[in-house]
């Protein structure tokens, strides 16, 4: 059975943040919710994730409740839990403690068993200027190609 691409990405996080480190974490679901996400219906572009009591949750992440889905259909911002070896969320954990730091999904995907993971990092806001100066870099290599392929 071949599993079907799941392409769910934040856009926005490498403009909006400086990515430092990147982890792998599974989420803990119910049925219907990975329903859902397997039809492409979910987003992950608010969402961020917070440390609570030594586990790793992430918050904000909609996901768009199942048509056929009965009375025990999910809650679409619920809190939904990571699942992290216990070295990583010490080490989120650390970083997180510093004023400024977030953690942010970037990418949710499908392990080559079929498990759902979503792609975290560690990151720092960018100011003004340097959101200008990401969007200098993005126009003259747009340029740059343009040159080349005349």
């Amino acid at each position: 059975m071949a599993t079907p691409e799941i392409n769910i990405k934040n856009k926005r996080a490498r403009f909006e943040y400086h990515l430092e480190d990147e982890f792998t974490a599974g989420i803990q679901l119910s049925g219907t919710e990975i329903k859902s996400i397997r039809a492409g219906k979910a987003s992950i572009l608010e969402a961020y994730c917070i440390e609570q009591e030594g586990e790793v949750w992430i918050r904000n992440m909609h996901i768009t409740t199942y048509a056929n889905g009965s009375i025990y259909n999910h809650q679409p911002r619920a809190d939904r839990k990571l699942l992290l070896n216990k070295k990583e969320i010490e080490k989120i954990t650390k970083f997180l403690k510093i004023k400024g730091n977030t953690l942010i999904p970037i990418k949710l995907f499908l392990s080559e068993k079929g498990w759902l993971k979503v792609l975290i990092a560690c990151a720092t806001g960018k100011k003004l200027h340097d959101k200008r100066e990401d969007l200098k870099l993005k126009d003259d290599k747009r340029e740059m190609d343009r040159a080349l392929k005349r």
